[in-house]
């Protein structure tokens, strides 16, 4: 039986760091290693490439009940950059040491890369077609993977309905109002929409000594004073009302939704557990970039900025409203990115089928469902109508700092977690 954590380890050490703007380590290599290893196990699969070096990794798994809707299993190959002189161990060793399999990846996401292989390989016999897609460019913008597969290959995820991945499934340890530890699992079920905005403010060119009422940058700079001044309502999704009422009932700590103080409240309440919903009870838009004038002496025409806008499932349109009437006069605004919020049912067979795995490795477990405040390749394949799901199981031990892992320095994950995240997805695949 191949080992995961030997899986994982193997990943870890193909260096696909990407940069953004297709300035990255090609996924090619470690795409090249999953399909042998799919090769091994029989099961057919084919690497495609978006540019050069820039690959993916399909492969469909046929299913016991061929009458039954496929299950989309997607990740990603790509890693952010690591610099190995802030590291306590080389980033791309991927060292076991103390317990941990350290190295890029470990946790986002070459760990969920890894289960799903060993799930495979240790005679998980899934109940429905598989379709596997491990691909490239997630940690930008997916454009060399997801969304071209997307757009130039639909017909690979033809009869999909659902897919899991990254972001949840994970212990979360949190206090109850008795002092238990309450395992708290929470799954993902929605995600806010990315919309990376551009201002422009436009105005009157001139000299610096000379009083000037159509100044572009006094213009852009009123603008993200009032965007970063805004505190946006509370919207309750039905992930975020899930998740406050389900957790709070598990925590034994009443929660009052009936105004937006009471959620706040709800939320303080909840403690650790708090922060998990925090960014996802109200939208947010949060000033990133500044680029103005070429001499101190000389008042520009134009000046820019961006704003990094995450959008709740529902709000987009009120929400747009709203920004326009914050830039005032003479600034107008474009997107740089955009992808729309997405969202699945809360209530589901799907949802079910993975609480239920959990559940049989770890009793205590309190499956809740949460809305990612950031986002994932859920964005592009929920275009083909596929309902997304993030959940990558793993068995974490209390204090470990598990949020600070991805895209932080010593990104590790827990050797008995990976053991743990293979048999659920095991028990999930069979069952679901």
């Amino acid at each position: 039986m191949a080992d995961v954590v030997e899986l994982c380890a193997d990943l870890i050490r193909f260096d696909t760091t990407n940069r953004g703007n297709n300035d990255a380590r090609p996924e090619r290599p470690a795409a090249e290693y999953v399909a042998a290893f799919l090769d091994g196990l029989g099961i057919p699969s084919r690497v495609l490439e978006a540019a050069p070096g820039r690959a993916s990794v399909i492969a469909r798994v046929p299913g016991t009940d061929p009458a039954l809707p496929a299950l989309l299993v997607q990740g990603h190959l790509d890693v952010v950059p690591a610099d190995a002189a802030d590291w306590s161990v080389p980033p791309f060793a991927g060292e076991v040491r103390d317990g941990y399999l350290w190295g890029r990846g470990a946790t986002d996401m070459k760990d969920f890369v890894a289960m799903v292989l060993a799930a495979l390989a240790g005679g998980a016999r899934p109940r429905r077609d598989l379709v596997l897609a491990f691909v490239a460019d997630e940690e930008d913008r997916g454009e060399w993977g997801a969304h071209w597969l997307v757009a130039a290959h639909p017909e690979l995820f033809e009869g999909c309905v659902a897919a899991i991945s990254e972001s949840g499934g994970y212990t979360y340890h949190v206090p109850a109002a008795d002092g238990r530890d309450v395992h708290l699992y929470p799954v993902g079920t929605a995600e806010r929409g990315t919309a990376h905005l551009r201002l422009t403010a436009r105005g009157r060119a001139g000299h610096g000594s000379r009083p000037n009422d159509e100044n572009a940058v006094t213009r852009l700079v009123g603008a993200l004073h009032r965007i970063a001044a805004q505190e946006w309502p509370v919207t309750l999704t039905p992930a975020v009302r899930a998740f406050l009422e389900r957790t709070g009932a598990a925590l034994g700590v009443p929660v009052d939704l009936s105004s937006s103080d009471g959620v706040d409240a709800a939320v303080a309440a909840l403690g650790p557990a708090g922060s998990l919903v925090l960014p996802t009870v109200r939208n947010s838009t949060t000033p990133t970039m500044l680029d103005a004038g070429y001499k101190v002496n000389v008042i520009p025409s134009t000046a820019t900025a961006q704003v990094d806008v995450r959008v709740l499932p529902g709000t987009e349109e009120s929400l747009f409203a709203a920004l326009d009437e914050l830039l005032g006069e003479g600034v107008t605004r474009e997107f740089v990115a955009h992808q729309p919020p997405v969202q699945a049912p809360v209530d589901s067979p799907w949802f079910a089928a993975m609480a239920s795995a959990l559940r049989a490795e770890d009793p205590e477990a309190v499956v809740v469902p949460y809305c990612l405040g950031g986002g994932t390749d859920a964005k592009a394949f929920t275009q083909l109508g596929i309902a997304c799901y993030g959940f990558a199981p793993l068995w974490l031990p209390k204090g470990f700092p598990y949020r600070a892992m991805a895209h932080g320095v010593d990104e590790r994950v827990p050797v008995a977690g990976l053991h743990f995240g293979t048999r659920v997805l095991a028990r999930f695949l069979e069952n679901c």
